[in-house]
């Protein structure tokens, strides 16, 4: 059953009715955010493992909700801050791997979950090698279509400094797509 946000809180308030909510969240929000973590670290597997650490975490953190933002942000905050600690630590343990790895286009052109041509490998690969912040600006903004307002809630940084980002992402997408010809 669809629940908007005010009745899922509500609902989270209430023990007999918690696991319920929580079942309800799970059920409304796995797909938006599959694909948020999915934008972030490229692998299907990593987006599932990663996903369920999420709702672990939201589980064991439902309690210090303070409903400062919407429920939704903070689902989202969660699962971005998972993913970028996915990502930090992948990167340790690259620099402790062998550099034979394949490319990231050409991991998801091997991957069964990939359904994508060449160019959209390409523009993954380009996007994997954006740093951290700029990797999850350009994802909300270009896959999500977020809002700098929304994005700037759910990173907690200025729109400012997220537009900066943007425009940096773009123009190294840009130039990793002119070298690639």
């Amino acid at each position: 059953m669809v629940y908007d946000e005010q009745k899922i809180l509500k609902l989270l308030e209430d023990p007999a009715t918690r696991r319920q909510a929580f079942t309800s969240i799970v059920n409304q929000y796995s797909e938006q955010l599959y694909w948020k973590i999915r934008h972030i670290v490229v692998s299907h597997e990593d987006a599932n493992d990663i996903l369920q650490n999420t709702f672990v975490k939201v589980w064991s953190n439902l309690d210090d909700f303070q409903n400062k933002s919407k429920f939704s942000t903070w689902l989202y905050r969660i699962a971005i801050n998972e993913s970028l600690d996915f990502l930090r630590k992948q990167k340790t343990n690259l620099l402790q791997a062998s550099t034979e790895d394949m490319s990231v286009a050409n991991k998801l052109e091997a991957d069964d979950f990939f359904d994508g041509d060449r160019t959209q490998a390409l523009l993954q690969e380009a996007i994997a090698s954006l740093p951290d912040v700029q990797r999850t600006v350009f994802n909300l903004r270009y896959y999500d279509e977020m809002k700098y307002s929304e994005i700037s809630k759910i990173l907690d940084t200025s729109e400012g400094a997220l537009k900066a980002s943007y425009h940096l992402a773009v123009k190294k997408i840009m130039s990793f797509f002119n070298n690639h010809d």
